[in-house]
């Protein structure tokens, strides 16, 4: 098959196949070794872009999106195909796993279709990259508590307030805002969604310098920032629903999505050890049968997260799952990469690039435990959703937010 070749036909598993694995052969490497690149690396975005291009062009990019708005009309059969050939490539797009991974389906499930219009095919393409807005410095784990404030004035809204820990934003070109839009409704009730363009001069954003030595983390600042009331996403006030389905994207992405993300790291290692000689160690071995099992686990959570998604529900309590899955599993690859290398993963010669990516990847694991909520919410929610436990008392439930105190 050629370019749009699969635009035109629903191809059968064969010729998929071979179509998938004819473009990875043409514009990607097989895995042999880590990532070696920060993901906040220029180089690395700008490959990423040009990656996300050739695969647009091909008809391999959004595959179960339609085609009206730029996907290529498939199946999700065929993205898992294609997420199953894919595990043994290095696919260069990591600075999209949340333009992609959790923008992207909010803009096909919530926004107008003038939204769509506008914006979904620029994202699938790569042409445009999104960030999502959240946390800040004092609304953390407590998301729904935020302060950043868009007060209406006409036709337009004002954004004014800062958000922090925002992956991506400093070659973001659009992002999701969640911003309060009542205060005088309780936390929950008064939050709303927007789209904001990250060109917009009173958009000012300050990468956070991270202790592996990368910087993929940003301050946001909205000085008084104007967009358009048909940029609100979604219902007005009706921000925290869209920030729970956002959330639950988010920990799909992380616990259970395709690509680079979730892919089995476990041939990395066991690669490592054999180079290193310490393949024979029976503790070693041992850590990479149990780290083997579990990445198929993680699949099989993955496989009943997708069927939820391709099903049109949005992902429920078992998000939370593959997500807390997923942090546990980057801690233990990251305890199994530490043994296997030994001291040089904490010192190591000047210019020995091998040994400097496996501790930069020590360092940044920890990092995917917070990422779309601590492992502690997460074990909140299956614990009150799934186990039926009750919920953390709420003295101030029900009130108004701006009656609430607060630091």
């Amino acid at each position: 098959m050629h370019d749009n070749d699969l635009k035109t036909a629903i191809p059968n598993e064969e010729s998929f196949r071979a179509a998938v694995l004819e473009f990875l052969k043409e514009n990607c490497e097989q895995i042999n070794e880590s990532e070696s690149t920060q993901g906040d690396d220029p180089d690395r975005v700008r490959e990423c872009r040009n990656f996300q291009k050739e695969l647009f062009k091909a008809g391999l990019a959004a595959l179960s999106y339609s085609k009206e708005h730029g996907g290529a009309g498939l199946t999700s059969k065929h993205q898992e195909l294609f997420d199953e050939i894919a595990r043994d490539w290095r696919l260069p797009n990591g600075p999209l796993y949340i333009s992609h991974g959790m923008c992207l389906p909010m803009l096909d499930q919530y926004g107008t279709e003038e939204q769509k219009n506008t914006f979904m095919k620029d994202c699938i393409s790569g042409e445009k990259i999104w960030c999502q807005l959240f946390s800040e410095p004092g609304a953390g784990s407590d998301v729904a508590s935020l302060s950043t404030r868009a007060n209406r004035d006409g036709d337009e809204w004002v954004i004014t307030g800062q958000k922090v820990w925002t992956s991506g934003a400093h070659y973001a070109d659009l992002g999701l805002v969640v911003a309060r839009t009542d205060p005088s409704l309780p936390k929950h009730k008064g939050l709303s969604m927007f789209i904001v363009d990250f060109n917009d001069p009173t958009v000012e954003v300050k990468p956070l310098k991270q202790i592996s030595g990368g910087s993929g983390f940003n301050e946001v600042f909205f000085n008084e920032t104007r967009v358009s009331s048909d940029r609100l996403l979604g219902d007005l006030n009706q921000g925290w629903n869209l920030a729970v389905s956002m959330l639950m994207f988010e920990r799909v992405s992380i616990g259970a999505g395709g690509g680079s993300l979730t892919a089995d790291r476990t041939p990395t290692l066991i690669e490592l050890a054999k180079t290193l000689n310490k393949n024979s160690d029976p503790c070693i071995r041992q850590i990479l049968a149990d780290l083997w099992m579990r990445e198929k686990i993680r699949r099989f959570i993955g496989q009943r997260v997708r069927d939820s998604v391709a099903a049109g529900r949005v992902p429920g309590p078992e998000g939370s799952i593959a997500k807390l899955n997923g942090s546990l599993l980057a801690r233990l690859f990251r305890d199994a990469s530490m043994k296997i290398v030994g001291t040089s993963g904490q010192a190591w010669e000047v210019g020995d690039e091998d040994a400097e990516k496996w501790s930069v990847g020590c360092l940044a694991a920890s990092g995917v435990s917070i990422a779309g909520g601590t492992d502690e919410v997460q074990r909140n929610i299956i614990g009150e959703r799934v186990l039926g436990l009750p919920k953390e008392p709420d003295l101030y439930k029900g009130a108004s937010w701006d009656s609430v105190p607060r630091n």
